[in-house]
């Protein structure tokens, strides 16, 4: 077989492998094109409104670019490794709920790298035992840990192509990388996924673009408040479903509006993953818009404010600010007569970081002509000691 998928950022993405190819027929993965890669930024970027599908699929696009690269360099990839790795990337989404990360932990209390392992698991029943290996690589417990680097890493084809995506989509070119040329340099040595040192220009610009687009788009001010909004919104409608009030939901968003779904509940309760697989963003959408109707005025509002983007203000600051957040406080009792109970759902405080390299964690290795092995945080180089990214 053969088919061709023309990607905007990419350009051709060509799939040849039946089982792929059937994995992206599946319901299950059709799903992703119903949800927003990037939640509510199109609220400020117009344009952002690409899917988890269309990152997904570039995502397997750039790993399957990675892995021929290192076969060229001579690693060692067999062919059921090589399906192996295009699975696990191109399922590595597959968890994610509706609006993304922004209703992560709230509408469904759990991390969407867990249920994206309990959708793997479900789908390699249904194929008879061919995702194994897959799972291996995506759960990092695979012998051969590049494979999971190339998956999951401070360097990994995910990123490489959310930042490429992301940029193409908001018009935001401090986010332009070349990811092109990064593959080029990828190579394994003892196990490990390492840049060759005619790469580390191209590896910094990652860092620096990731950085930015972190400032100017991930962590901008009305991206923020209207993330934080939807947030407060699912908590009142749960509330109010959790007192006894009926609200109108779709059958997958009311089961999770009154039942838990954490990690026991969804191991406990198959309902759990069929409900959460027929969720995405049309469900709070429809929803949104029918409880702006509401006869609840804290929910009615809050909808209806999401609706006509009138927003709340963000206000940044190193340490909380105690004699702002008792004005802001008394300011909002007034105007909208609220209980002290129900303040919580216009005047919050959130832990937002900027941090764009974790040297402790997963780092981006160095290969020296010479042999040598250092973190790119060691390199005695100007634009790494210039501060512009590592803190």
């Amino acid at each position: 077989m053969h088919k061709i998928i023309n990607d905007p950022v990419h350009g051709f993405i060509t799939i040849k492998d039946e089982l792929i190819y059937q994995i992206i027929a599946h319901p299950d993965y059709q799903r992703l094109r119903r949800i927003k890669q990037m939640a509510l930024a199109y609220l400020v970027y117009p344009g952002a409104v690409h899917t988890r599908l269309h990152h997904s699929l570039g995502a397997y696009h750039l790993m399957t670019l990675a892995l021929n690269e290192l076969r060229l360099k001579g690693t060692d990839i067999s062919d059921e490794e090589f399906q192996a790795a295009q699975l696990a990337i191109l399922l590595h989404d597959i968890g994610h709920g509706p609006f993304s990360h922004a209703l992560e932990h709230s509408l469904v209390d759990m991390h969407h790298e867990e249920l994206s392992l309990m959708i793997m698991e479900r789908l390699n029943k249904q194929f008879n035992g061919q995702l194994d290996m897959a799972r291996a690589i995506f759960k990092g417990t695979y012998p051969k840990r590049f494979l999971h680097q190339l998956v999951s890493s401070q360097l990994d084809v995910d990123r490489l192509d959310y930042l490429a995506r992301d940029s193409f989509f908001t018009g935001v070119s401090e986010g332009v990388i070349g990811y092109d040329r990064i593959i080029k340099m990828l190579c394994v040595k003892d196990d490990q996924l390492l840049i060759e040192e005619k790469g580390i220009h191209s590896a910094e610009n990652f860092l620096i673009a990731r950085r930015l687009m972190y400032m100017q788009v991930y962590m901008h001010k009305t991206v923020l408040s209207s993330e934080l909004m939807l947030v407060n919104i699912l908590k009142r409608a749960k509330e109010l479903s959790r007192t006894g009030q009926k609200l109108f939901a779709t059958p997958a968003l009311d089961f999770f509006l009154n039942h838990e779904s954490d990690r026991l509940a969804f191991e406990k309760d198959e309902q759990c993953l069929k409900y959460f697989l027929e969720l995405d963003d049309s469900d709070i959408n429809a929803a949104i818009k029918v409880w702006s109707r509401s006869g609840d005025v804290i929910l009615s509002d809050l909808c209806e404010r999401l609706l006509s983007r009138k927003l709340f203000k963000v206000v940044f600051s190193d340490q909380p600010d105690r004699d702002l957040f008792a004005q802001l406080k008394n300011q909002i009792q007034v105007q909208l007569n609220l209980d002290d109970k129900d303040l919580h759902y216009y005047l919050m405080q959130e832990v937002s970081s900027n941090q764009t390299y974790h040297a402790e964690n997963e780092r981006i290795r160095i290969l020296f002509k010479n042999g040598t092995e250092l973190d790119i945080s060691e390199v005695d180089h100007s634009l790494i000691h210039a501060g512009l990214w590592y803190q």
